[in-house]
């Protein structure tokens, strides 16, 4: 593990500082990483995968341990005394989530999942697509979002995607807008984007909510990588559906995500099973059920209660912060480490590193996507960067990050070059790599959040800088073979 010189570091954010004017406007991160996140500096921890996964607050645990050792708390499902104790925190916690989020209870109600994937499903599964009705989805989505198309074939819709381009990987909004226009009759039409891209950073605009709807669309709004370091006001802006998962928002809870839902589109869905807390009554011998109203007819089952409650704990610590402080320190921190990446160079003059996305901070959020080069322009294998990485106390993600579209789009990836790239039975990642050509599984992405200082990025850096003058002969011959899908 590399020890950082520390007269270079100082030196290097005393320069760093007079170029970002705000940042010193963040410095309560800086007592909160301290206090709160030690551990990082403990461990010697670069945590740069907040994309991937939130980091907590000491004093989050703290707080949801004190309350679950001095309460009994039974299944909601009843009207005893600890089933009412924990009904009232499940509430509770679902009237912050409305009030974090600026989302109107007349307008709006939070469903709770087990994630975003999962409230993914709960709009996927019940939308109500009929033939002649359209999914229209970016290419830059998640694959949760993407999953959508299945149901939409299943019950005869058509789904149409909307390419980005590159090399700054943002949506083709003439298409986007010639497509929004071509909705016809009475069908049910769903359109969805993330606000913010998890493979580039990219933000979207918001503004296509309100020009979609105008046009007769439902849209759906993946809010997961955008809502950890950017304001979601849902009094300004009215999508019908946002799936979140609070981990990528509070680090903890784990295992617990949510769907916000408009009454209006939620009154649209048609769900093709009934479960245990989603019914009003069910019999047996007339085959016969009644859904109940509101979130209540989604929620499947027993909601996670004993964990709602560290919801709450956590919207208020993000709130003592400021989200707005979080942005800042974001965008200070991953500007710079932007241009420093991009001014990486071998020897001879060419360059160390490829972005993908856009090259400069405007419209784009705390999440780096690149490969490094070797100088003879070819990708560094990500499994050599992982082991390096590793050596240096480094964590970041490699992969394509369950976002094909914009993978294919970056890599310079055609449709041709996809065909013989199925997987068939007993396949791992490696064969698909072959069977498409990929010098390598996809891109190294750095990721930014409330933890994050100059330290961290600063060292990166420097783990960056081991790249350069990297010959194809010098990658090691014993690299794991590569098991993961995508």
């Amino acid at each position: 593990m590399t020890i950082t010189d520390s007269d270079a570091l100082t030196a290097a954010f005393d320069d760093f500082r007079q170029k970002a004017a705000t940042y010193d406007s963040t410095a309560v991160l800086d007592e909160l990483r301290a206090k709160e996140y030690r551990r990082l500096d403990d461990g010697n921890h670069v945590y740069l995968d907040y994309t991937g996964g939130g980091l907590y607050a000491d004093s989050q645990l703290r707080a949801h341990m004190d309350l679950l050792r001095n309460g009994v708390f039974g299944n909601p499902h009843s009207v005893n005394p600890t089933s009412s104790a924990a009904t009232d925190l499940v509430e509770s916690a679902r009237e912050r989530v409305l009030e974090y989020f600026n989302a109107s209870p007349d307008e709006y109600l939070a469903i709770f999942t087990p994630n975003a994937t999962g409230a993914l499903r709960l709009v996927g599964e019940a939308y109500p697509f009929r033939p002649g009705d359209r999914f229209l989805v970016t290419f830059d989505n998640h694959n949760s979002v993407n999953g959508i198309r299945e149901f939409a074939r299943a019950r005869g819709a058509e789904t149409t995607y909307v390419p980005s381009v590159a090399p700054d990987l943002r949506v083709d909004e003439e298409l986007l807008r010639k497509y929004l226009g071509q909705t016809r009759g009475s069908h049910h039409n769903l359109f969805a984007f993330p606000a913010q891209s998890n493979f580039s950073g990219v933000q979207h605009p918001l503004e296509w909510i309100a020009e979609a709807q105008a046009h007769g669309w439902d849209v759906l709004v993946d809010c997961a990588a955008f809502v950890p370091t950017n304001r979601l006001d849902l009094g300004r802006w009215h999508p019908d559906f946002v799936p979140l998962s609070f981990y990528k928002l509070l680090g903890y809870p784990t295992g617990v995500g949510c769907l916000l839902a408009r009454k209006e589109a939620l009154a649209k869905l048609e769900r093709p099973w009934f479960s245990g807390g989603t019914i009003v009554a069910a019999t047996v011998q007339r085959d016969w059920h009644r859904q109940t109203d509101g979130f209540a007819a989604f929620e499947d089952g027993t909601v996670d209660y004993l964990n709602l409650p560290a919801i709450e704990i956590g919207l208020e610590h993000i709130d003592r912060i400021g989200i707005d402080t979080i942005h800042e320190r974001v965008s200070c921190l991953g500007a710079w480490l932007l241009d420093e990446l991009q001014a990486l160079h071998h020897s001879d003059g060419r360059p160390a590193t490829e972005i993908y996305g856009p090259r400069t901070w405007a419209a784009r959020g705390g999440t780096i996507a690149f490969n490094f080069l070797h100088p003879s322009g070819r990708w560094i294998d990500e499994r050599l960067v992982d082991r390096v990485a590793e050596a240096h106390g480094v964590s970041v993600r490699t992969g394509c990050f369950c976002n094909p579209g914009s993978g294919e789009l970056a890599f310079s990836i055609s449709k041709d070059t996809l065909i013989g790239g199925e997987f068939e039975a007993a396949q791992v990642l490696e064969d698909y790599i072959k069977a498409i050509g990929l010098p390598s599984a996809g891109a190294v992405r750095v990721s930014l959040g409330l933890a994050t200082n100059f330290a961290d990025v600063y060292r990166f850096v420097e783990f960056a800088r081991t790249f350069v003058d990297v010959t194809e002969a010098d990658v090691p011959d014993d690299l794991p073979p590569r098991r993961l899908a995508c």
